[in-house]
């Protein structure tokens, strides 16, 4: 199978809820979407597409390329299907493979079993064909193969990511409760900041909202972070494809963000991860990191977006001190904030009533399992604190 140059269907997943901003980004890379559900987009490609795919998205998660859609009722029948496959012009005899699945089928009770029948098809075939058997295990940084299979419906993907693409690659010191990359990336979409006015991020954690604007203003794609994806396992691969389209990233790039991005937390150890994650996306030099009360958070004049991800009572705080916070979040907005939009992450909505300002959009997106809202507020122009000559960090 030359897969690198014959065009198939592709499915791009991505975390639910963040199917509208990963539609945007594929179609400006000028890709066509065919289809989109929650949980992902359909369009058509070669795997060189999805080199391409797989190095300037944020919100995506993993890049699927089919290679074969077929009926199967039971283990015995997947095996046939899958052992008709030509692996051995995809996988190296002495190579090594790990499948992933999602299996919704009565004759199966666990995905486990339908991945061992998986491996089995793929290693018997290579044997036949070349007298030796891949090596096999969870490891995601070879080749991987995706097993998808509802009822009597099954299709076989390369998946050409591996690890995730919904991790980024530049944040090495989480902090607590960190918001994941794509979400974040995400949420900076939704909030329809034209990347030229303020981004201000106070309550900032481990920076990962402010990296992610600096990075979408200076169109710093999440390639520049990875130099390992599944593709590059796969038999027929060429580097130079690769090593073209990661030039092409730093080709595009633009060294100064035309906007003024800020981030502020009171806890001095966040702010310093912060500053370290910002350095390994290459960023710290674009945003002013301040360690202060949210309040104090230092503003350039308006326009521009003020975007708080605090605390919702899940994991961290507790809420009478939360109900308290959101209050004071609130009155931040409506005494410190005229001329800009004020947005607020959060997963509950009992908390969110103590800001005390009625909401223009309510925009839907999970955060793990939990079900979230993105609460935008009109801040309309008055009063604001002028922010400080000298900035520290």
């Amino acid at each position: 199978m030359e897969v690198f140059n014959t065009p198939a269907k592709i499915i791009i997943t991505c975390y639910r809820r963040l199917s509208p901003y990963l539609q945007d980004e594929v179609r400006q890379l000028g890709f066509d979407v065919k289809q989109a559900f929650a949980t992902g987009i359909e369009l058509e490609g070669t795997v060189n597409d999805c080199i391409r795919l797989n190095l300037n998205l944020h919100c995506a998660s993993q890049v699927f390329y089919s290679l074969k859609a077929f009926r199967a009722n039971d283990p015995h029948e997947l095996y046939e299907a899958l052992a008709e496959v030509p692996w051995e012009t995809l996988i190296a005899a002495d190579g090594y493979v790990s499948v992933t699945s999602n299996v919704n089928n009565s004759t199966i009770t666990t995905p486990l079993f339908a991945n061992l029948k998986v491996k089995d098809a793929i290693a018997d075939r290579i044997k036949s064909k070349k007298g030796l058997r891949p090596d096999s295990g969870p490891s995601l940084q070879r080749t991987v193969v995706h097993l998808h299979w509802q009822k009597d419906r099954a299709e076989i993907f390369l998946d050409t990511s591996g690890e995730t693409l919904a991790k980024h690659g530049y944040r090495k010191f989480p902090g607590k409760a960190p918001m994941l990359e794509s979400l974040a990336a995400g949420v900076v979409y939704a909030t329809r900041w034209n990347k030229q006015s303020a981004f201000i991020n106070p309550m900032c954690g481990s920076g990962t909202l402010a990296i992610e604007a600096a990075l979408i203003a200076t169109n710093r794609k999440p390639g520049l972070f990875r130099m390992n994806y599944a593709f590059m396992h796969i038999l027929g691969y060429d580097e130079q494809v690769f090593f073209a389209e990661r030039r092409k990233l730093k080709e595009q790039v633009n060294k100064q963000a035309p906007a003024k991005i800020v981030a502020s937390d009171r806890s001095k150890e966040a702010v310093e991860t912060a500053i370290l994650n910002a350095k390994t996306a290459g960023v710290d030099k674009l945003i002013d990191f301040h360690v202060c009360d949210f309040a104090e958070t230092p503003l350039p004049g308006a326009p521009g977006v003020v975007v708080f991800n605090p605390e919702y009572g899940e994991r961290m705080g507790t809420h009478t001190k939360l109900e308290a916070t959101y209050s004071r979040i609130g009155d931040f907005f409506k005494q410190d904030c005229g001329g800009y939009t004020g947005y607020v992450f959060t997963g509950n909505p009992d908390l969110a009533k103590k800001i005390g300002l009625h909401s223009s959009r309510r925009i839907e997106f999970y955060n793990g399992r939990l079900d979230c809202r993105l609460l935008e507020y009109e801040i309309y122009a008055g009063s604001r604190r002028q922010p400080a000559d000298k900035p520290h960090s």
